[in-house]
């Protein structure tokens, strides 16, 4: 990654001017902007999150449980859902059973155990060192004394029960798992020194940066540049964003991100008619969902790239199933391969893949509809209202006079009543109706010819591929993004008290060649990242 200039251009709030990072001299400036922040609230880890947290506590090679408090998605965002998700009474008990299976898993693992209880069981104050270092990871804070007294007499107790040392470990370990320091990430802010608000703290810096960044808890260092009060001080704080952003887990923090902004997770659970479609097995939603990804990691950690680019690249990376979905040759036989699609066809970018193609699709069909309407609440953040509940959104069988589907939902945009909203997204899907239900090229639908000639608010497209340059060229592409980043990062959809800050970041994003690592870092040394809001 090109991380010098990256780092020196961003702003630490100072009305300082941003060098062109092409080297073209051209300075951007800007001024600290006018935030207005919401309470702060807990936010539950997501599955992922907990996954994580717990192999970074526990070590790998865990059975992870399979069945815990789903995740809810409000506002198109788990990272929302987070804020207001709360764990139910059969969730208590889940991670319960959870917490005392994995610890004991991790005790039984001889390399494992060596890692979590680094000192000899018999020597003075070992379980106590043990169950404070754990639990100031798990809880990325310090204790205060009565709770590690608590936690010390629980492995006393039990041990003393059960005549095991290891009994005792699993009893306090498993109530610091079970504790809502651990399942929730507790970032209420403290008054500002200044005088000027409300700030996080530094160990609540540390656990916004980690889960942004790397989707996981802080480690050995972030919380010792926490401890030294080193991440409320602006060139301190950027240091440990360089060495975040250039660090392996960083690509961790994109995925969790992009797979939480373009729902890629529905890809577990995505289900297809296999008479129709033929190709569909099993493997197709995971394999969908890692060529994306492959691709967006590609951009964003090894090339720093233009995000706008994601949307018209003819360079992917498949395996062998998403090869013959796409009828090309694998570029491997046994994993993922790049692949160089032709530029003279009509694929390109996210919105020929799979992952796009088939979640936005139905079980025996495609779906104008759907895809149009990804296209402008996900990637384009305009809202698109639901159809009432008691309007007939059937659309008509095909037949002699209606073979295609733009003949068939001709009848959505006849209707004034469903075409206030069926022609904002409509038009857009129709382009893309080449591609089946799986996301396999065709010309024709039941024998009639597809025609897939739209426009995008004024812009005329004849295909697919004219249609994937029409979004990567539309002007709320890169707001919408620098929005979503705001929303993901905060745990909360972005408030009119914020839309300065969403100004802020969103000039800097686009004059620094639309990089979304640029984009990510400056939001972490924003006052949107860094302030809370008042508690009332």
């Amino acid at each position: 990654m090109r991380l010098s200039w990256m780092f020196m251009a961003i702003l630490v709030g100072c009305g300082e001017s941003d060098k062109d990072s092409a080297g073209s001299g051209v300075t951007l400036d800007r001024s600290v902007p006018e935030v207005s922040l919401p309470e702060p609230t807990l936010r539950r880890l997501t599955r992922v999150q907990y996954d994580n947290a717990i192999s970074a506590l526990l070590g790998g090679g865990l059975v992870l449980p399979s069945s815990l408090d789903p995740d809810q998605v409000t506002d198109g965002l788990r990272a929302i859902g987070a804020s207001l998700t709360t764990i139910s009474p059969r969730g208590v008990e889940l991670y319960e059973d959870a917490a005392f299976d994995l610890v004991q898993q991790a005790l039984a693992s001889p390399e494992n155990r060596a890692v979590l209880v680094p000192c000899d069981e018999t020597d003075d104050g070992c379980g106590e060192s043990v169950i404070a270092e754990f639990a100031t990871k798990a809880w990325r804070r310090p204790l205060e004394d009565e709770e590690l007294s608590t936690l010390v007499a629980i492995a006393e107790q039990a041990e003393d029960v059960l005549d095991d040392f290891d009994a005792g470990l699993n009893y306090a370990l498993s109530a610091v798992l079970q504790s809502p320091h651990f399942l929730f990430r507790v970032e209420l802010g403290e008054p500002d020194p200044s005088g000027d608000g409300r700030r996080f703290t530094n160990h609540e810096m540390a656990s916004r940066m980690s889960f942004l960044l790397w989707n996981t808890i802080p480690d050995d260092e972030l919380m010792r540049a926490a401890a030294a009060g080193e991440l409320t001080e602006d060139e301190t704080l950027r240091t440990q964003l360089e060495r975040m952003v250039a660090d392996p887990r960083f690509e961790d923090g994109v995925r969790a991100f992009f797979t939480d902004m373009w729902t890629l997770y529905q890809l577990d659970d995505m289900t297809k008619d296999p008479t129709v479609f033929t190709h569909m097995s099993p493997e197709v939603g995971a394999s969908a969902r890692e060529e994306t990804l492959l691709g967006v990691v590609e951009n964003v950690v090894y090339e720093d790239g233009d995000y706008r680019d994601l949307f018209t690249t003819t360079r992917t990376f498949l395996d062998r199933k998403l090869a013959s979905i796409y009828n090309v040759r694998a570029p491997v036989r046994e994993g993922f391969g790049e692949a160089i699609l032709s530029d003279e066809g009509v694929r390109r970018g996210v919105l020929g893949q799979v992952s796009f193609l088939a979640l936005q699709s139905h079980a025996v069909n495609s779906s104008a509809t759907l895809r149009g309407k990804f296209v402008r609440e996900v990637l384009l953040c305009q809202y698109i209202p639901p159809p009432p509940s008691d309007v007939d959104t059937s659309i008509p069988e095909a037949s002699a006079d209606a073979v295609t589907l733009r003949e068939r939902v001709a009848v959505h945009l006849e209707d004034e009543f469903c075409a206030s909203c069926h022609q904002l997204v409509d038009p857009i899907g129709l382009g893309l109706e080449q591609f089946d239900g799986l996301g396999h090229y065709r010309t024709t639908e039941s024998g009639g010819v597809i025609d897939p000639t739209g426009e995008l608010d004024g812009v005329a497209f004849s295909d697919a591929w004219g249609l994937a340059g029409a979004v990567s060229e539309h002007d709320r592409l890169p707001r919408c993004l620098t929005q979503t980043a705001m929303a993901y990062a905060s745990g909360h959809s972005v408030t009119d008290g914020e839309q300065d800050a969403v100004e802020y970041l969103d000039a800097g994003f686009r004059h620094h060649n639309h990089s979304v690592s640029f984009l990510m870092t400056d939001l972490v040394m924003s006052v949107a990242f860094r302030q809370a809001g008042e508690i009332e």
